[in-house]
C-alpha cells in the first residue's frame, strides 16, 4: 500500500470532495480520483460513497481511517528534525476563539517565534469549534473540555471576565448596584449563535436580553468602546480598550478556562508537544501580566 495514496485518502476524507482534496494537495481532481481508485483496488473495497453532500466514507473507508491516520502521525514524527535547543521549526496552524486569538495569542506567539526563528505559526480565529479530525488545524484552543473524539486535552490557562462599559456611558448612565443592571442596554453574543455553554455569560448573571449583539468578541468590544452599553469582557482584553472600565467588579466576576486540544495521534510528534509546552507557559505568563493591569 502506497503512503501517497493514503495521504490522498485522508485529504478526500477531510475535504469531502475530490476538488477540495486536490486543492489541499496541489494536484488536479482527476489525479485524486485515480489515486483513490488505485487504493480501492489494492484494498479490494470501496472507500467512498458519492452523494449530493460530497464524498462520505463507506464501511471500508471507516475501517481504513484510523490506520491511515496512524501512518500519517508516524510519517510526521519521522520527519521531525530538531534544530537549536528547542527544535521548533516549520509551520503550525493553531485554531482559537476570536477573543483569545485577538487579545492573547499575538504577543504569546510572537515571543515563541522570537525564540524559534525557524517556526511559522498560523492563527485561525473563528467563533466556533474546530474539527481536528479534518485537520482544520494542528491543535486548537477551546473554552470547554471536549468529551468525545480521539483527542488529547490539557488545561492551557484560567482567565477572568467582568462586566465593563465605557467611562462616557457610565457617566451618563451610572450603575450603583446589581439592581440597576436591568435598566441598561447590554452587548453580547447573538443568542442562537452561542456555540458553547461556557460563553453564555449574560444568562449566568441574569442580565436582560442583549440590545447589541455579535458572534465576534472584537465587535462586542468595539460596541462597548463606543458607548453601546454594558457587556462581559475578558480581563486580558481590557488593556486593549482603555476607554472601558469594570462595572461592579467586586460583585460580578466570572472565571473560565482555555483548553488546548490535539489529535491523539499527534502525541507522537515531539515538535507539537514542545510547541504546546511553550504555548502553555507563555499563555499563563501573559494572562497573569494582563490581568494585573488596573
Amino acid at each position: 500500500m502506497d503512503w501517497d495514496d493514503l495521504r490522498v485518502f485522508l485529504a478526500v476524507t477531510r475535504a469531502d470532495s475530490l476538488s477540495g482534496a486536490g486543492r489541499r494537495l496541489k494536484i488536479d481532481p482527476a489525479t485524486v480520483g485515480r489515486r483513490i481508485a488505485r487504493l480501492e483496488e489494492a484494498i479490494g473495497a470501496r472507500l467512498f460513497q458519492k452523494s449530493p453532500q460530497g464524498y462520505a466514507l463507506t464501511e471500508g473507508g471507516t475501517r481504513l481511517l484510523p490506520h491511515a491516520e496512524a501512518a500519517e502521525a508516524a510519517a510526521r514524527a519521522a520527519a521531525e528534525t530538531p534544530t537549536g535547543p528547542e527544535g521548533l521549526t516549520g509551520q503550525i496552524r493553531l485554531g482559537a476563539p476570536d477573543g483569545c486569538a485577538n487579545y492573547l495569542l499575538p504577543q504569546v506567539i510572537a515571543r515563541i517565534c522570537d525564540a524559534n526563528p525557524g517556526l511559522e505559526v498560523q492563527i485561525v480565529a473563528l467563533p466556533r469549534l474546530f474539527n481536528l479530525s479534518k485537520r482544520e488545524a494542528d491543535m486548537a484552543i477551546g473554552v470547554s473540555r471536549p468529551s468525545a473524539g480521539r483527542l488529547t486535552v490539557q488545561k492551557l490557562t484560567d482567565y477572568r471576565l467582568h462586566l465593563a462599559a465605557s467611562r462616557a456611558y457610565l457617566a451618563a448612565h451610572p450603575v450603583r448596584g446589581p439592581e440597576d443592571l436591568k435598566h441598561h442596554r447590554f452587548t453580547g453574543y447573538i443568542p442562537d449563535l452561542i456555540f458553547d455553554k461556557e460563553l453564555d455569560y449574560l444568562a449566568e448573571i441574569g442580565a436582560p436580553p442583549v440590545t447589541f449583539s455579535s458572534n465576534s468578541v472584537s465587535v462586542q468590544l468595539n460596541f462597548l468602546r463606543h458607548g453601546a452599553g454594558i457587556g462581559v469582557v475578558h480581563d486580558f482584553a481590557l488593556p486593549s480598550a482603555p476607554e472601558l472600565t469594570r462595572v461592579l467588579p467586586d460583585v460580578i466576576r466570572l472565571t473560565r478556562s482555555f483548553w488546548l486540544i490535539r489529535h491523539a495521534d499527534d502525541a507522537r510528534v515531539p515538535r507539537l508537544t514542545r510547541f504546546a509546552e511553550a504555548l502553555t507557559r507563555e499563555a499563563r505568563s501573559e494572562i497573569a501580566r494582563l490581568e494585573s493591569i488596573p
